[in-house]
């Protein structure tokens, strides 16, 4: 398969000052790629030097085989679609009005759209679920519709390459995941390459076909997420004091934990226990890595299992965890002793 886009030893920033360099990696049709990074690490200058709103200060962008200077702006608003991370700001014109602006690489000076140019339109708003609001203003959308909109006036723009920046910033839970969901629906369903910027970092590992980790300390680093986690680079990225990456539950911790706890048993419920484990500053881990263990056989039924053969039951992951809590101040007591 060959990349719409190739970036190879790019080097991205300002003339005084640079905030990354010798950047490789490739964007291939079909996928949704994501682009995480800290605060400072430069995403969003990688997004606008990729899409040609910022001239790269070195190495080479190729889009389709061709490089990106000799794009004409024309040209590269029929391959690239943007959307930025800031509000909309379109109150006074409608859902139908507003993904219409994404022909204006094809209409012309005057704007006027032919009835391919309807149908096209209505299209991107079918295909993002907004039919019932194509008539609505903007200003009546919650964040969400809107963000679903603009998402259809780049599809408007029949572009190949997608490039988002924070799109789920300013989403409440349920709007993240139907935007995320949406694009890696439309990634798949209408092959198209998709990268965006996101600090998401749960919806990122679950439904990303690729990632791209930007830090300034190091190269970029390109795979699918379940390698990259698999191989010790996540924990690499999040290499933070105070802060640990844990691969078996791909949660980050602001706590370095020190207590190994053995969970087994039924899987929500043993899944649910780790959660509130780390939460409390414990680190579960397998039955062969400590001697307390906690048997999950269904929510209502935990036992825990001390190293003196004591068994204490409990009803609910609360009563579990605070059992254990108990336990160990009284082990951390008889120590001081």
């Amino acid at each position: 398969m060959n990349p719409v886009i190739e970036i190879s030893n790019l080097k991205i920033g300002y003339p005084r000052s640079v905030v990354h360099e010798a950047i490789d990696a490739q964007l291939f049709a079909g996928r949704l790629t994501s682009l995480l990074g800290l605060n400072g690490a430069g995403k969003s200058t990688l997004l606008r030097t990729v899409c040609g709103f910022q001239p790269a200060l070195g190495g080479e962008i190729l889009i389709n085989g061709r490089h990106l200077k000799e794009y004409s702006q024309g040209e590269l608003s029929r391959i690239i679609g943007v959307v930025l991370t800031e509000k909309t700001n379109a109150g006074g014109i409608t859902v139908a009005e507003l993904v219409a602006l994404g022909r204006h690489p094809y209409t012309g000076f005057f704007g006027r759209l032919t009835t391919a140019d309807r149908r096209i339109v209505d299209e991107a708003i079918e295909a993002v679920g907004m039919n019932s609001k194509a008539d609505c203003y903007v200003s009546e959308l919650s964040d969400g519709e809107r963000q679903k909109v603009m998402i259809a006036k780049v599809l408007a723009q029949e572009c190949p390459v997608i490039l988002l920046d924070e799109p789920t910033a300013y989403l409440d839970v349920t709007s993240r995941i139907e935007t995320i969901s949406l694009l890696h629906r439309l990634a798949a369903g209408q092959n198209k390459a998709v990268l965006l910027s996101t600090h998401d970092l749960d919806l990122a590992l679950q439904m990303s076909d690729c990632l791209w980790l930007l830090d300034p300390r190091r190269p970029l680093t390109v795979g699918a997420p379940e390698d990259i986690i698999l191989n010790g680079d996540f924990e690499l990225f999040f290499d933070r004091e105070g802060i640990k990456f844990d691969p078996s539950t791909g949660k980050l911790t602001s706590v370095l934990l020190a207590n190994p706890i053995a969970v087994e048993g039924d899987f929500n419920t043993s899944y649910w226990v780790g959660n509130a484990l780390i939460r409390n500053g414990f680190r579960p881990v397998s039955v062969a890595e400590s001697d307390v263990r906690i048997v999950c056989r269904s929510p209502r039924d935990i036992s825990l299992y001390l190293p003196d053969g004591h068994e204490i039951t409990a009803v609910g992951v609360a009563e579990a965890v605070e059992a254990l809590i108990t336990e160990r101040k009284q082990l951390n007591e008889i120590g001081s002793m």
